[in-house]
């Protein structure tokens, strides 16, 4: 597999292949040509070959692509194959929501332990994943090899805890809290998840439909 710089719009798009495919599969689907997939993702069949040469060549020429055999290449380009864990920190609404409703394991992630502050909470379990004293997380963190963080936390503790984090060797966050948790030349890799900012987007097109009465009130 090639190994070059990678364009963060092409890492953007791979999950939208694979959802596609798990789709295809699904369907009995085994085989399918670059046109074919453009037209079912609004891409082109030139910005499909592109983004799957970066990778490698996954296709044959005048045949188009295995499905599953896709399916289990942009998988492992993800890292879905390597059985990272995770651990969750904050079981308020937010975060008891992705336990409930959110099925780490379909991606290739293990959410193997949650922390809060509130006693309620601590003790109990949830899904399968059990909550413990955000006090044990520091020697959780020493103790257990912890791929990711899901940060849940009030936005008040967001930077603090992400400190914390980061001077106990945690490498990955995923950050709900809606503070940017972004630090020039930081070798943390953090992926923040503003909810604001989609629906805003969404917003800009309803309202340019409506100013080019492509939408009538």
């Amino acid at each position: 597999m090639k190994k070059e710089k990678i364009s963060n719009n092409v890492i953007r798009r791979l999950p939208r292949y694979l959802r596609r495919l798990d789709e295809l599969t699904d369907a009995g689907v085994s085989r399918i040509s670059s046109t074919e997939l453009g037209q079912l993702l609004g891409f082109t069949p030139s910005q499909i070959r592109q983004d799957f040469n970066c990778f490698g060549e996954f296709g044959q020429q005048g045949y188009g692509y295995n499905v599953p055999a896709l399916r289990e290449q942009i998988a492992g380009i993800l890292g879905m194959d390597r059985g990272y864990k995770a651990v969750l920190i904050g079981v308020g609404h937010i975060g008891r929501a992705l336990i409930d409703n959110f099925c780490f394991s379909e991606w290739g992630i293990n959410l193997v332990q949650a922390f809060d502050v509130d006693t309620d909470l601590i003790g109990k379990e949830f899904s399968g994943v059990h909550v413990s004293s955000v006090e044990d997380l520091t020697a959780y963190l020493k103790k257990n090899k912890v791929d990711i963080v899901v940060l849940a936390v009030p936005r008040d503790v967001a930077l603090s805890t992400a400190e914390m984090l980061i001077d106990n060797g945690v490498h990955a966050i995923w950050n709900f809290t809606n503070v940017e948790l972004v630090e020039p030349d930081s070798p943390v890799i953090v992926e923040n998840v503003h909810f604001s900012d989609s629906l805003l987007a969404l917003s800009y097109y309803v309202s340019d439909a409506y100013d080019s009465k492509k939408l009538k009130k």
